[in-house]
């Protein structure tokens, strides 16, 4: 297991300065964060890692996506994928040479395969955490990996740090430990499947989890971005691709990705910040985690990243402190939202009817 010597043997904050980066230990109540040890530009590969476990999401299923179940990695042509989510058979994409899918390199394999996922992936994460470390030879070490997650079933308001932690899933959550105790009981896990080793687990899982998203046809459009073709060919391209992603917004709508979500130790690591210096992208079109810096950053700056998408990052502070607080359960205290802390506490939607009304009565 490659990633083992990313972690000491009592789970605490490795040194990675080989690779620009370290843990630190904060204290409470934010725990520990990723820091530079190095200068870092705009653009530049800050650290890549590829997660512990992961899975695919239950939805990918409901689209027929083929995808590795290890890797995410596609397992259709950017033209399959195009013509099963736009339902339109005869849709042909040009320069094929573009599809980073090479379905003659494929080998037969028990992780490679058509895989239609029947587990949600809270569910799928837990069991492949548990086979991880029953499988391994230094089991001490592999729980080491998991424990050197945040797993926390509090968070610093003492109010229980992920949503499935709530009662209205208490009777789900024993359930689905007292199953998983009768089936796959081991002494070297037995601590995770006590009601609140379990509750702890299930913490692991939901505060850290990483999506990962991969996509044929968005590979295919990237690398055709980057063609050298003449302004009219080029012209006739772009028409292809926007009449490409209009068919899918009419049938697949907002599901056009293989999703999933992955446990990675120095992504996890990562604060999150409304004004990040960092952002998580996946280049080649799998699991493999790349954390970019969006901005310089220099030696000895935390490394932070958003936990919410562009749109929501550009919405009033109140109402991206109502999102966080729903979804993360924390209050955020970044630098731009102690900058914004004398805003009106109205959600963005309050404020631009307000503007409306304003602009009405004017």
């Amino acid at each position: 297991m490659e990633l083992v010597r990313m972690a000491s043997k009592d789970g605490a904050a490795g040194d990675h300065e080989e690779s620009g980066v370290e843990v630190r230990i904060i204290g409470d109540p934010i725990g520990k964060g990723l820091f530079a040890t190095q200068d870092f530009k705009a653009g530049d590969v800050i650290f890549e890692e590829r997660p512990l476990v992961s899975c695919q999401f239950l939805w990918n299923a409901a689209y027929g996506y083929l995808a590795c179940d290890f890797c995410l990695r596609p397992l259709e042509t950017a033209e399959e994928n195009a013509c099963r989510l736009t339902q339109n058979s005869q849709l042909s994409l040009p320069f094929p040479e573009c599809c980073d899918t090479k379905k003659d390199s494929f080998i037969e394999c028990p992780y490679c395969d058509m895989h239609y996922p029947p587990e949600t992936a809270c569910i799928m994460l837990l069991a492949r955490i548990i086979a991880t470390v029953r499988q391994a030879s230094d089991k001490e070490g592999a729980t080491a990996l998991f424990m050197q997650f945040c797993h926390r079933t509090v968070n610093e308001e003492e109010e229980i740090a992920h949503k499935l932690l709530g009662a209205e899933f208490q009777d789900q959550l024993e359930a689905l430990r007292a199953l998983m105790e009768k089936s796959i009981w081991a002494p070297e896990i037995q601590h995770w499947l006590t009601p609140e080793g379990f509750r702890s687990l299930v913490a692991l899982v939901g505060t850290n989890g990483q999506g990962i998203g991969t996509s044929p046809l968005s590979r295919w459009v990237r690398n055709c971005d980057n063609l050298e073709v003449p302004d009219e060919e080029r012209k006739k391209l772009n028409d292809l691709i926007d009449d490409v992603y209009e068919q899918l917004e009419k049938e697949a709508g907002g599901f056009l990705n293989n999703e999933g979500s992955g446990l990675y130790p120095l992504q996890s690591s990562c604060n999150h910040s409304c004004n990040p210096n960092a952002m998580p992208t996946f280049p080649y079109n799998n699991f493999h985690l790349v954390m970019t810096a969006v901005r310089d950053i220099s030696a000895g700056d935390e490394i932070c990243v958003s936990y919410l998408d562009e749109c929501n990052l550009n919405r009033s502070r109140h109402s991206r402190i109502a999102i966080l607080r729903e979804n993360y359960l924390f209050t955020c205290k970044c630098s731009k939202c102690v900058e914004q802390a004398g805003e009106p506490d109205v959600t963005s939607e309050e404020e631009m009817d307000e503007d409306e009304n304003e602009g009405i009565e004017d």
